[in-house]
């Protein structure tokens, strides 16, 4: 479902108030009607809700889906955090998550989300390059929070018996707009400047905590008001004005307007040496080494304290419950709280609660310790709404779809995030149920006494250490991800650490602090942990600011350190390897490598030991893929063999692997094999790939021989084997003097004849989409000195019959395959064969039909618009569309066989009827003249195609497949006038032993298990990036794969068949 450009809206259910979206109307309409290669997104569907700011019907106006059905989106956005239940398999969630500092009352939600192998991206963690939050609704619940706040101050004045025009304000969300809002305080600030505030309650002092966005916003709705700002050292000053005046002269006094004051940390605390001034690095480091200062240089002037920045418990408090007390004894003026923070018992101590958007405020009379919701009665009022800026929904929400809509596209079109720019990449908590590097340490914060369990295998390690110390660590641990560093730096050297106390910052500009309990088995090595986090820290405060400081941290992943030791005992060499991918083809792999040591394989030792294997070796296989569970299915039955939850895009956990093996296989797409080559040198281990080595992997060659180690690649089926049994030939022509006047090589991947059952004789195990675009794709070869070009249209035209010598049974036809002549050059003989071709086979008629359904046009890749626009066509009229079938009424019967192929003659796209008929029972069999109607997700005819090939030609679960792989090569020699001609085949059919093994899967993995045996018996020694074009490889490997009983037959003209051994 990754990557299918499909988008859900959640529905929101964590609170009656939560309205706001994280898409509006204007913003799907946008998203839908750009253009989906522009946009990368091609549906939308939204969850009905009869309480969201904006109406279903607007988002259906637009083209969005309204269903409570979001199975078919591969990526789901909201807000808050759903409901668990809300939580589907193999889909990528966006939304404010809460979970990235390991808050416990949310790691429910990521334990499902990973147990349904899902993805998560939390807009909180969006952030820029300056460590700036790119999605937030921080200025909202600043405007909001002070409105709210104005709101209650009326009323507050009013119980106190002074009636100000705060009272008729009303809260943020009783208006139809911000902007109606902030109408409101204008009129309000009109009727302040105009008649004036009572003197007994001026002057009226809004002290604004920070500078952040909250802060900003807060202030923007107070600027409204008729105000004048002072500096913090000026608040004495404005007040001593005030208490110079006479009573009757302070009665007859009104003040026009109202004052703010904004303070910052500086203000709030001093340094406890007194020859010392404030440095913010140090008081971020050491924030011990400052007293509070806020409850006897500010609070004291004080009306209304807005709290717009939040606080960590290593910090001195804004006002302790006890100052509070004492303020209150010596008549402070303050009325009021508005903590927009909603920073419970934190830096306002007597904030123990949260507050509703419906009741707004609470009092607390500090006197007598006493809380009530209402207006009445001494004290202070406090608000506390930790929802805030759903009371403007539709602007926030705006907002916030402004920036978010920017990022739509990558996060719906995205399978693998590697492919994300960082900032969206940073974002990601967890990528297919696996928890991305930088948030790997959140199960060591959950429970930092379990050790992995992949460790406990390789490591064999278990106990407590000997030698302990407390450490504390302070700074940007979370939100800048220095905790992995601080958890590498313990866990690399081979010590283990138990997290005593952790307090996390909830903002990119708070730091967090956490208590670790070190320990390692060695005095020496304790102290080598904890001068590495002495200097870890010590890095951190040398700069001046945290936003430097986040810049200059790196982040390094240390080489797990190996307890235990062999049993000298046994005989047999251990050794490891890590298998990527658990697809079809790694199953053979793992299980020849795992048994290689044991008896059942005495076989092979039987045929090779004596020549190959000069040690006996016990491998231990680690299968590592993106699902655990498709790993496990990978080793079931397998002994010697464990599997392991892997994604390789973790470069962290990748090399953390890779470190515990000698040989790594790759059985991944050729796309991954860059990455995993470059942490292969850089951790010297070998890899062995069944891909092609393309120029990317070939530029590595200096490097890999730098590191000593061998990149092996090419070793499967085509390429692997079609390479082996080549240079086998050549060579042996070659030492006979022989000159190649003629090379020819064919393979294919067929259904076994019986398997064959369909009127195009071929089936699928992966996606049809690559097979369809390789018929597409232009060739080159050489044909009696003459250099042939096919273009990429023509090539199933070009297709000729084909009948394998020793196989006349099997009615074949060959398309040339690629450029033909790169493997002259590889081979050499690029100067003395006249003849080089590569073909791929397939059963005869294959190719006219594809032909026809190319010139059809239903591999056409372009957007159709009947399937772009309107209503979604069935399959009948699309079909009836490209064959230009006119006054049909597609309610009729089913169009037949015999209307097909008459069509498809008389538009030309066959020159034989008899092709045609076949070209239309296969449209039939596809049921492309259904009446279903064709999923949303087809917008080209290409992708009409693919879906019904793969629903209808898959194989069945008790049905084989079939590799043919058929060299020729004609010879000339000094001594002879004729010329040989020499063949070698190779015919493999899917075995079944309870499971189905498929010949392709078998082909292509034990070549490549064989490579990861030569390099772990030390056969093959050159290094570099290689191919199995070298007799250092390919004899031993294919006498590897005889003693398996994967059987190659070889001919000379006028010789009777033998096998090649």
């Amino acid at each position: 479902m990754l990557g299918n450009r499909v988008v859900g809206v959640l529905a929101e259910s964590s609170n009656k108030w939560e309205r706001r979206v994280p898409l509006t109307p204007s913003h799907c309409a946008r998203l839908l009607h750009g253009g989906m290669d522009k946009t990368g997104v091609s549906r939308i569907i939204v969850q009905p809700s009869t309480k969201r700011i904006f109406h279903d019907a607007l988002y259906e106006d637009v083209g969005c889906e309204i269903s409570d059905d979001l199975s078919q989106c591969g990526l789901i956005l909201g807000i808050k955090q759903p409901k668990l239940e809300m939580i589907l398999p193999d889909r990528a969630y966006a939304f404010f998550s809460h979970t990235h500092k390991a808050q416990k009352e949310n790691m429910p939600l990521l334990d499902k989300i990973l147990a349904e192998r899902g993805s998560l991206y939390d807009y909180e963690l969006i952030v820029g390059d300056q460590g700036k939050r790119l999605l937030a609704f921080g200025k909202y619940a600043g405007r909001a929070g002070l409105i709210d706040f104005l709101h209650g101050l009326g009323q507050r004045y009013l119980s106190l018996g002074y009636s100000t025009p705060f009272l008729s304000l009303g809260s943020s969300y009783m208006y139809s707009s911000l902007a109606a809002a902030k109408a409101a305080i204008i009129s309000v600030g009109e009727e302040i400047a105009t008649l004036g505030l009572p003197s007994g309650i001026c002057p009226i002092v809004f002290i604004f905590t920070g500078t952040g966005n909250v802060s900003v916003g807060a202030q923007e709705i107070f600027k409204l008001l008729p105000h004048t700002f002072v500096e913090p050292s000026r608040l004495p000053e404005l007040f001593g004005k005030a208490r110079g005046l006479t009573q009757s002269a302070l009665a007859a006094k009104r003040e026009f307007k109202v004052y703010g004051c904004v303070v910052t940390c500086q203000d709030m605390v001093e340094h406890k040496d007194p020859t010392k001034v404030f440095d913010k690095a140090d008081y971020y480091a050491h924030p011990e080494h400052y007293n509070p200062i806020f409850h006897e240089k500010l609070a004291p002037y004080a009306s209304v304290i807005v709290n717009c920045m939040y606080w960590e418990k290593r910090f001195p408090r804004l006002l302790s419950t006890q100052q509070l007390q004492d303020l209150m004894r010596k008549g402070c003026p303050l009325v009021g709280i508005c903590d927009i923070t909603c920073d419970i018992e934190g830096s306002m101590e007597f904030v123990n609660q949260t507050t509703s958007i419906d009741s707004p405020f609470f009092r607390y009379d500090p006197l007598i310790n006493s809380y009530c919701h209402d207006m009445e009665g001494n004290g202070i009022i406090c608000l506390a709404v930790d929802i805030l800026p759903t009371e403007f929904a539709k602007e926030a929400s705006q907002h916030f779809g402004d920036i978010l809509s920017q990022f739509i596209g990558r996060l719906a079109s995205t399978i693998d995030i590697t492919e994300l720019p960082a900032h969206l990449r940073r974002a990601c908590i967890a990528h297919r149920g696996v928890l991305t590097s930088l948030y790997e340490y959140i199960p060591r914060m959950r429970n930092s006494d379990a050790e992995y369990s992949s460790d406990k295998l390789v490591n064999g390690y278990s106990g407590k250490k000997k030698y302990n110390i407390l450490v504390s660590l302070s700074g940007h641990l979370f939100d800048q991800f220095l905790i992995n560093e601080a958890l590498d730096i313990i866990e690399s050297a081979g010590g283990s650490f138990h997290l005593i106390k952790c307090q996390v910052g909830q903002s990119t500009n708070a730091m967090s602090y956490s208590e670790l309990e070190v320990s390692a088995d060695d005095k020496a090595l304790l102290d080598q942990i904890v001068d590495s986090l002495t200097s870890l820290a010590n890095k951190s405060e040398n700069y001046e600011t945290p936003i430097k400081e986040a810049n200059r941290i790196s982040l390094k992943v240390g080489k797990v350190q190996k307890s235990g030791s062999m049993e000298e005992s046994d005989p047999k060499k251990k050794v490891a390897v890590l298998i990527l991918g658990a697809g079809r083809v790694c199953q053979p792999a793992a299980e020849l490598l795992a048994l290689i040591g044991s008896s059942s394989s005495r076989h092979l030792y039987k045929k090779c030991l004596e020549t190959i294997f000069e040690e006996q070796i016990d491998v231990q296989v680690l299968v590592a893929s993106l699902y655990l569970k498709d790993a496990e299915e990978t080793i079931e039955g397998i002994p010697n063999a464990t599997a392991t939850q892997l994604d390789v895009s973790d470069i962290g956990s990748l090399r953390k692997y890779i470190s515990q093996v000698e040989v790594v296989i790759s059985l991944l797409p050729p796309t991954f094999h860059i990455m995993i080559a470059k942490a292969c040198i850089e951790l010297k281990t070998h890899l062995v790939t069944a891909s092609y080595v393309d120029d990317s992997m070939s530029k590595l060659d200096d490097e890999a021989k730098s590191a000593g180690i061998t990149i092996l690649g090419e070793m499967g089926l085509d390429p692997g084997i079609d390479h082996m049994m080549a240079m086998k030939m050549i060579n042996q022509a070659h030492v006979r003097k022989g000159k190649i006047k003629s090379f020819t090589s064919y393979c294919g991947g067929l259904p076994s004849p019986a398997a064959a059952n369909n009127p195009l004789g071929y089936k699928f195990s992966w996606n049809p989409a690559g097979a369809i675009r390789a018929g597409r794709n232009p060739a080159t070869y050489r044909s009696h000195g003459e250099t042939v070009h096919v273009d990429g249209d023509s090539l199933y035209d070009s297709a000729k019959k084909y009948r394998l010598p020793d196989l006349p049974a099997f009615a074949l036809e060959c398309l040339p395959n690629r450029n033909s002549l790169v493997y002259g050059e590889l081979y050499g003989i690029e100067h003395e064969a006249s003849t080089i071709f590569r073909g791929t086979l397939r059963y005869e008629g294959f190719s006219e039909t594809m032909a026809t359904l190319a010139r059809i046009g239903l591999f056409d890749t372009e957007p159709h618009p009947i399937l772009t626009h309107g209503a979604r066509p069935t399959f009948q009229k699309f079909l009836y569309e490209l064959l230009k079938i006119a006054n049909q009424d597609s309610a009729g019967a089913l169009i037949g066989e015999k209307e097909i192929s008459e069509r498809i003659s008389t538009l030309g796209h066959c020159k034989e009827q008899a092709n045609a008929v076949k070209a239309a029972k296969t449209i039939v069999y596809l049921g492309l003249n259904e009446q279903t109607k064709i999923p949303a997700s087809c917008r080209c005819a290409f992708a009409v195609t693919c879906l019904c090939m793969e629903k209808r030609l898959a194989y069945a679960s008790t049905e084989q497949d079939m590799v043919l792989l058929h060299h020729e090569i004609e010879v000339d020699f000094p001594d002879s006038k004729n010329t040989e001609k020499h063949t070698a085949t190779l015919v493999e059919i899917g075995k079944s032993n309870g499971k189905m093994r498929t010949a392709m899967a078998l082909t292509v993995g034990i070549p490549a298990a064989i490579g990861a045996l030569l390099i772990l018996v030390d056969k093959i020694k050159s290094r570099g990036v290689l191919r199995p074009i070298e007799p250092e490889v390919y004899i031993p490997a294919l006498d590897m794969l005889q003693a398996y009983g994967i059987k190659l037959m070889e001919r000379t003209e006028g010789s009777p068949p033998s096998t090649i051994f």
